[in-house]
């Protein structure tokens, strides 16, 4: 088969396309025919181990200490078609349709991925029936992301919901999400993407190259800071009493002052990885079949361009997604 190989840690150039081998289900396995999978932020942040100090220590012995042993494979999202199936496999047959995320299994730049029938490591689902591949493989990584916090959030019809980083894959869903919840959404990013975030039901947009909003006398019962990338303080301020600060990816210090500030006040911050499920991936299923969100999808690519795709990804101009067509459907 075709596949991505991951050579070495640095820019999208260590990423070379070759051929690998096919691998074959276990007992409790499905062999899947990927059709597409995508780019994340998460990706390129691998490829070039640019974590935060505190994690990039362990990311690395996680993948290999000199160059990638590990995983050789990166890609976490993809949609496709299942081939075969192990013996023991009670949920899914030859010529399901799925979606899936392989959190960090990793895998899915290749023509075929093995996956668990109840993955230990991301889910597996039968893609939502009104999605072409490409469209269905954009949705697990953000939209299973932005569910577990926008929960954590608890947010309640009417509030007040402020979502920075609101452009990208993840903020694209919380969006989505909050809007469908009842909340007033208001997304922050750059010029480029007001418009697209007020075509998926952004009531209010900010641009953060024109104004800081935590300048404003504006006060917001839940902010979700996607990227992590806020004023933390500056957001603190901006909340209401008893209001949730959400921090996706989040730093050592942010970390320890969001829980100093919970102890200390009425606000809370939280803080931590989505644990992902497979019925919170059909609770997304379930909605884009109603019609409720959709994924945004910027460009797509061949599997052959993917270092194209990763150097766009990594300029941080996404609007909602950028996916990878790996084989003719």
């Amino acid at each position: 088969m075709k596949a991505i190989v991951w050579t070495k840690y640095g820019p999208p150039e260590v990423l070379q396309l070759r051929d690998a081998a096919k691998p074959a289900p276990k007992e409790t396995e499905v062999l899947i025919r990927i059709y597409a999978t995508t780019v994340t932020a998460g990706d390129c942040e691998m490829r070039n181990l640019k974590f935060p100090v505190w994690l990039s220590l362990p990311m690395r012995i996680y993948a290999g200490i000199k160059k990638p042993q590990r995983v050789t494979i990166l890609g976490q999202e993809l949609a496709g078609e299942i081939e075969s199936v192990g013996k023991d496999v009670k949920l899914f047959k030859k010529g399901d349709q799925v979606f899936a995320t392989t959190g960090f299994g990793f895998g899915a730049y290749a023509e075929y991925k093995c996956l668990p029938e109840k993955p230990k490591m991301g889910v597996l689902a039968k893609k939502p029936t009104n999605m072409t591949y490409e469209e269905a493989a954009a949705v697990p990584t953000g939209g299973l992301e932005a569910l577990h916090f926008l929960r954590k959030g608890n947010i309640q019809s009417g509030q007040k919901v402020l979502i920075i980083g609101a452009g990208g894959s993840i903020g694209t869903f919380a969006v989505q999400l909050a809007r469908y919840f009842g909340a007033e959404v208001t997304g922050v990013d750059s010029t480029g993407k007001l418009d697209m975030l007020r075509s998926i039901g952004a009531d209010h947009v900010i641009d953060y190259t024109q104004e800081d909003f935590t300048k404003s006398a504006e006060t917001y019962d839940v902010i979700f800071d996607v990227m992590g990338k806020s004023s933390f303080s500056g957001s603190v301020r901006s909340l209401k009493q008893n209001g949730r600060y959400l921090l996706g990816n989040a730093g050592l210090t942010q970390m320890v002052r969001g829980r100093w500030t919970s102890m200390r006040s009425s606000k809370k911050v939280i803080i931590g990885a989505a644990n992902q499920k497979t019925e919170d991936l059909l609770f997304l299923k379930e909605l884009i079949e109603a019609g409720k969100i959709k994924p945004v999808i910027d460009r797509v690519y061949p599997l052959k361009h993917i270092v194209e795709a990763h150097r766009y990804v990594e300029q941080g101009h996404k609007k909602g997604n950028v996916v990878i067509t790996v084989s003719s459907s």
